[in-house]
């Protein structure tokens, strides 16, 4: 009877008749209704509000929960792998050592001088010059370019370079150029040389 009666209430009303300075004497039907839209209001907002900014802080959360376990995966994969690093890193510390002890120190510069003389005269060129260029420094070791230009047939270079190439120390060879002087069978050679000075712990 009670539903039929607010039923009842909300036909005959008239929205126009209400006065914004006397609510308390409203219905008490379009009381609640209003209530209950106010309610409805002011639970929104408080969502948007309030939860709104927390789940934006959960997404974060997350995303940073996902990256800190990549990282742990990648940090766990290198720990059970840790003794192989170090046996890796062993190897190649000694590989290297060995690599510098064959790059010349700075007394045996000249004895390489001599090597690379001795090997032009062992094929029987003659040496037009053997012209030692500034050092170029880099991180680990000192580049020394030496310019080389010798005189002879094309055997007897052939065979000057592969023995440059195959002296004991580290020798690298660069842009050399080979043009005929008196003949065809006659041919001078300029060629770059480079070899490497390893830097001590005091340099």
């Amino acid at each position: 009877m009670a539903l039929q009666d607010t039923l009842e209430q909300l036909q005959n009303f008239d929205f126009a008749d209400l006065d914004i300075n006397n609510i308390g004497s409203w219905p008490t039907v379009v009381k609640s209704i209003i209530m209950l839209f106010l309610l409805v209001a002011v639970l929104g907002g408080g969502y948007y509000v309030y939860l709104t900014d927390k789940q934006t802080a959960l997404d974060s959360v997350e995303a940073k929960e996902t990256e800190l376990r990549r990282d742990y995966e990648t940090k766990a994969f290198q720990a059970a792998n840790l003794d192989a690093y170090r046996k890796q890193r062993d190897e190649m510390e000694a590989t290297f050592g060995a690599l510098l002890k064959q790059l010349p120190s700075d007394t045996e510069v000249p004895g390489l001088l001599e090597d690379i003389t001795r090997t032009a005269i062992d094929n029987e060129l003659v040496i037009e010059s053997i012209d030692l260029q500034p050092e170029r420094r880099t991180e680990f070791y000192v580049e020394l370019p030496i310019d080389i230009v010798v005189e002879g047939d094309y055997h007897k270079i052939g065979a000057f370079v592969s023995g440059v190439a195959n002296l004991s120390r580290i020798v690298t060879l660069h842009d050399f150029e080979v043009r005929p002087e008196s003949s065809v069978n006659h041919l001078k050679m300029n060629i770059l040389a480079k070899t490497y000075r390893y830097l001590d712990e005091n340099q």
